[in-house]
């Protein structure tokens, strides 16, 4: 708020951006902080920062809120251009609006789990941003566990699993068919996902790690650079 009031009005913004009444009347107002959040991440993607000293960006990434304020934050720079109409609010929604509609200059990527909840989440999000004429570009299904076994490969397991007697052959048995079960039940959740978004969908694999460092995460960037070119070509 100091920041944008400094930029509008200078000195006198800044004046006004330490008066405690005036943060508390501001923030009050519905939608204020959602404005502010979207129209600092406009002011950043822009080549002429309005920031004094600021420099300019090649790419800025948001990683943004859960889907109902995601849609939230999205929608509140038209929402407040068709309140105010004119003035500066009015224009400063209307570009924002602009911006984030502009396919060119704008992308929005959803991702997603293959589990019931989270794809549900992202097929409502779809819904939610089609009708404020903000596509989703693609979404990213993460963590999807690999097919290991076939059908007969699964029976000899349980069957191997019956006739085992030490600890240590049972656990393993067990994990192996467990994990086969969650792979049977995200293939589901993924079918429903890509039927959804029109096949615009890429997918990353569960990494079996305890924690992601940098190679993990440099194989799941090689993954994804991977899964997005072979969608482009």
């Amino acid at each position: 708020m100091d920041e944008y009031l400094q930029v509008k009005a200078g000195a006198l913004g800044h004046v006004l951006a330490s008066s405690r009444l005036f943060q508390t009347f501001t923030m009050a107002t519905p939608g204020m902080r959602e404005l502010l959040s979207i129209g600092k991440v406009w002011e950043l993607a822009q080549l002429h920062r309005r920031t004094e000293g600021a420099a300019p960006y090649d790419l800025v990434i948001v990683d943004a809120p859960a889907t109902g304020h995601s849609v939230g934050v999205l929608r509140t720079p038209r929402t407040f251009a068709d309140i105010a109409r004119v003035g500066p609010i009015a224009h400063q929604g209307r570009t924002i609006a602009e911006t984030l509609a502009d396919e060119e200059f704008t992308g929005v990527v959803a991702v997603a789990t293959p589990e019931e909840m989270p794809v549900n989440e992202t097929l409502s999000l779809c819904e939610a941003l089609e009708r404020e004429q903000l596509g989703v570009d693609l979404v990213v299904l993460n963590a999807l566990y690999p097919v290991r076994f076939d059908r007969s490969e699964t029976d000899q397991l349980a069957e191997a699993l019956e006739r085992a007697r030490a600890p240590l052959p049972r656990s393993a048995l067990r994990a192996a068919l467990a994990e086969h079960a969650r792979a049977k039940t995200q293939r589901e959740q993924q079918a429903r996902l890509e039927a959804g978004v029109n096949g615009r969908m890429v997918e990353l694999p569960y990494v079996f790690a305890e924690q992601l460092g940098p190679h993990e995460l440099d194989d799941l960037a090689d993954a994804l650079a991977k899964a997005v070119g072979g969608r482009r070509r």
